[in-house]
């Protein structure tokens, strides 16, 4: 269980966004497998030379969905980079009309997150789902990082975010992270959601990452405050 209640909730976040989205494909360019082939070669190439098995650091989504084989799992910290939400969604969890904001590793600080060793004998096989998931759309470099475990140290692929891509928001205020948060939605769901979930995760796997557990807030007191708006001309019209 979270260590402590979040403000944020997915019954606030359902009345706030009960209407499905419709899929656009065009909204975002996807690279096939075969565009992606050679970036992974590339990147397994570059990989530093260890023994301890082929590892994926996750700090957001990945940590409550990983969609991959998981041998072993393990809480670690990465320096160097730090968790924020600073990439444009206008598909999967935002949409033309209604753009919202996933999360990314962005330069400076550390990130507390959940490294994965994962099973299969073919390193390309066994990371392209994860690549095609990251990188697909553009908006992700793959990194090679150093994760502090409680166990020791262990290299891990991980995804921040493309400065050159379009998507990409700069150091927005957490305000305005909030209120992109709070009216995206997409195919996938409500960007509030994806915030929920990976708040939720994080606190159930001891990480207290301050930057999610003020947007969650906030984005709560943003949905709280439209519902209030919408029932206003209801208790008047009574």
């Amino acid at each position: 269980m979270p260590h402590r209640p979040l403000s944020l909730t997915l019954d606030l976040i359902a009345r706030a966004h009960p209407i499905p989205v419709a899929d656009d494909a065009s909204a975002l360019h996807l690279l096939t497998d075969r565009d992606l082939a050679p970036g992974l070669d590339r990147m397994l190439h570059g990989r530093p030379a260890q023994g301890n098995g082929l590892w994926v650091f996750g700090y957001g989504s990945l940590i409550w969905q990983p969609e991959f084989a998981v041998a072993e799992r393990r809480t670690g910290t990465v320096r160097g980079y730090h968790r924020r939400f600073c990439l444009l969604q206008r598909r999967f969890r935002g949409s033309r009309d209604r753009p919202g904001l996933v999360l990314a590793l962005d330069r400076g600080g550390i990130c507390r997150g959940i490294a994965f060793r994962l099973e299969g004998i073919d390193p390309a096989a066994t990371l392209m789902p994860v690549w095609r998931r990251e990188m697909r759309g553009g908006g992700y470099e793959g990194r090679w990082v150093t994760v502090e475990t409680g166990t020791g140290p262990v290299t891990a692929l991980t995804f921040v975010v493309n400065r050159a891509s379009d998507r990409y928001t700069g150091r927005l205020t957490e305000e305005e992270i909030a209120d992109r948060i709070a009216t995206g939605a997409g195919h996938l769901g409500p960007s509030a959601e994806y915030l929920f979930r990976t708040a939720q995760a994080c606190a159930e796997a001891g990480i207290l990452d301050d930057h999610l557990w003020r947007l969650q807030r906030l984005v709560a007191e943003r949905l709280e405050a439209d519902h209030r708006q919408e029932q206003e001309p209801r208790l008047a019209a009574r």
